[in-house]
């Protein structure tokens, strides 16, 4: 699969019945939004009840970035009463999500150990 320099790539794995999302690029407007939404049916699909998203390749954040974490806090927590944890926010990131009191929402880890370890308590 070919990916534009800068574009957002979001890889999906599940393992021991939590989905890592690895999230990398740059969650900007203008940035592929069927993509995103393909991205947010898959983990729907794979009715993933704990989910792990690693942003710490994510170098920004816009609109279209907090839109998909927005969706799949909805999809995971809100529609099936799973677990999601967002880990390695860089500062820009952790800005955002802050400014738009996402981070009062979304559980955050430091990484992805600290949020495994989250997912895994419960």
């Amino acid at each position: 699969m070919v990916q534009l320099s800068g574009s957002m790539i979001i890889e999906i794995e599940q393992q021991d019945g939590i989905c890592f999302l690895r999230c990398r690029g740059r969650f900007v407007s203008g940035a592929d939004a069927d993509y995103m939404q393909a991205k947010i049916e898959q983990i729907q699909r794979l009715k993933c009840k704990k989910v792990l998203a690693d942003f710490s390749e994510v170098q920004s954040i816009g609109s279209l970035g907090l839109t998909f974490v927005v969706a799949v806090y909805t999809a995971v927590v809100k529609d099936s009463g799973g677990q999601f944890v967002l880990a390695g926010a860089l500062p820009f990131v952790r800005k955002a999500l802050d400014l738009t009191n996402l981070s009062s929402v979304v559980s955050l880890a430091a990484d992805t150990t600290s949020g495994l370890a989250v997912l895994r308590a419960e």
